[in-house]
């Protein structure tokens, strides 16, 4: 149903009052007590402290037996010093909600009041979770190992505003939605020595470079072409001086894929690769991967539930189902969608025409408020459609 002047200005207000105050992961203490004030006083039962700082809201519906279905936003903001300069910039000096989590809480919060005002028209169970950490901390799998959120759930849904769409088109495809996320770190170990005298040394920081370049092979000449894989070097320190070649230099970077398999199976083919050149070159190596999150992966059904319902809403025309809507950034609601059947979909929020356009992590990261209430519209209909049994 169309928001009400009432619920537009608390949605903006919301979003806008959660900006100025941005917490960062396992921080966000005023974020949360915010939130469990709005779902207690919406008639939730309501636990905290999950994993720190988080919020879970539970609510039967009034109309008999039913699915329990989970609904997560996400409440952590950036280490980033915010550019922006509208009226409502971050009051916390070197943090920022750049990433958009300051619109899911608020989104999060209009939807689960709506479905509380409806309780009688809807069946099961809402169980609404409000994720500490989203942005590298593991928040979503502390909240599945110490809080339980998972335990009974039938579906999940979860959304994100996107700056790489219009403000108000959704995009919703089934499968493989967001990439997994690993990190490597490489510690070359070679022998320094003098720069005039190159002949009596093993040069680290020659060696790294190599290794930067062969990497580049992993995707084009190991993974399919009908794969998406991405192995990125973002960190290259080593040297301490213009006539000193340096003994060790250290790499690090992100690995992401679609495919579960192929994820699982990069780190070996870099691990390869990086012995290989050091073995030709004299050098040793240390390699180190760590997994951060699982791809995202849509179920079919739920993503048909999702995109029936952004009909409904936008139309048919702006409601996006090919490939180009995926991303290779991640998210790690994937962790929840490799335990339980789900969806996780985008809802635009780009405005060219008002400078809305910087990236997501961004310092000068904005969104059209526009799509506030688009988002509110399509998860609660989507909701209603998982609670009606489809």
């Amino acid at each position: 149903m169309p928001a009400t002047q009432t619920e537009l200005d608390t949605l903006i207000d919301t979003r806008r009052d959660l900006h100025r105050h941005p917490e960062l992961g396992f921080e966000e203490v005023r974020t949360a007590a915010v939130v469990a004030e709005r779902l207690r006083a919406a008639g939730y039962d309501v636990r905290t402290g999950i994993a720190e700082t988080g919020v879970v809201g539970e609510m039967r519906g009034g109309a008999g037996a039913g699915p329990t279905l989970l609904l997560r936003a996400d409440m952590d903001a950036l280490p980033i010093a915010e550019e922006c300069t509208h009226g409502f910039v971050s009051t916390h000096q070197g943090r920022m909600h750049a990433c958009g989590h300051d619109a899911h809480v608020a989104i999060g919060l209009a939807v689960a009041e709506r479905l509380a005002a409806s309780r009688g028209e809807w069946g099961g169970t809402v169980r609404y979770v409000f994720q500490p950490a989203e942005e590298g901390g593991g928040g979503a799998l502390r909240m599945i190992e110490e809080g339980g959120i998972l335990e009974g759930v039938d579906a999940a849904l979860g959304l994100h505003v996107w700056l790489g769409m219009p403000s108000g088109v959704v995009g919703v495809v089934p499968g493989p939605f967001m990439a997994s996320a690993g990190e490597f770190e490489i510690t070359v170990q070679g022998r320094g020595g003098h720069g005039a005298i190159p002949d009596e040394t093993v040069d680290a920081i020659l060696v790294a470079s190599q290794i930067v370049v062969a990497l580049q092979t992993v995707v084009s000449r190991s993974v399919s072409p009908l794969e998406s894989a991405v192995v990125s070097v973002g960190v290259f320190h080593a040297g301490t001086a213009q006539n000193i070649i340096a003994d060790t230099a250290v790499l690090k970077g992100t690995v992401r894929a679609f495919d579960p398999a192929l994820c699982a199976d990069l780190p070996r083919r870099i691990d390869r690769i990086v012995k290989g050149v050091c073995d030709s070159m004299g050098a040793t190596h240390d390699f180190h991967y760590q997994q951060d999150c699982p791809p995202t992966v849509n179920d079919p059904e739920l993503a048909e539930t999702v995109r029936l319902a952004a009909e409904e809403v936008v139309g048919r025309d702006r409601v996006r189902t090919d490939p180009g809507v995926r991303t290779m950034a991640a998210e790690d609601f994937g962790e929840m969608l490799a335990r339980v059947p789900g969806c996780y979909f985008f809802v635009g929020a780009r405005d060219e025409r008002r400078g809305m356009v910087h990236p997501h992590h961004s310092p000068r990261f904005d969104l059209c408020e526009d799509c506030l209430p688009t988002a509110v519209d399509v998860l609660e209909r989507a909701a209603r459609r998982v609670l009606a049994g489809g």
